[in-house]
């Protein structure tokens, strides 16, 4: 298998909303890197779908008032089958995902 990532990859785990029709689901990043993440799912994301979600950065991590959200929007180009996830054994899927944009959404003091 040839490697096609383009740039480093941190290991984060960060909470992160992915946005659907049917409403949001929330998720957790393996890792990241400046043009895309993977991303450990509950939901059914098919390879080439678009995808748009907000990750959220830690106030404590940042020295921010506030912890900060990214919203990026983007495309699935790979999911790996579920694995067993806690004691609940739920099946969370592996899919990374590219980074086509992305923007700080700006929140007030008091919201989290």
């Amino acid at each position: 298998m040839s490697e096609a990532r383009t740039g480093k990859r941190f290991p984060l785990e960060l909470p992160i909303k992915i946005h659907r029709q049917g409403g949001d689901d929330s998720a957790t990043t393996a890792d990241m890197s400046a043009a895309g993440v993977y991303i450990m799912a509950d939901t059914d994301l098919p390879v080439g779908s678009p995808i748009e979600f907000d990750i959220t950065l830690p106030a404590t991590v940042l020295g921010t008032p506030t912890d900060v959200e990214v919203r990026c929007t983007g495309r699935v180009v790979r999911k790996e089958a579920g694995a067993a996830a806690g004691k609940k054994k739920q099946k969370k899927s592996g899919v990374a995902c590219v980074i086509d944009e992305y923007k700080f959404i700006r929140k007030n003091k008091g919201s989290r």
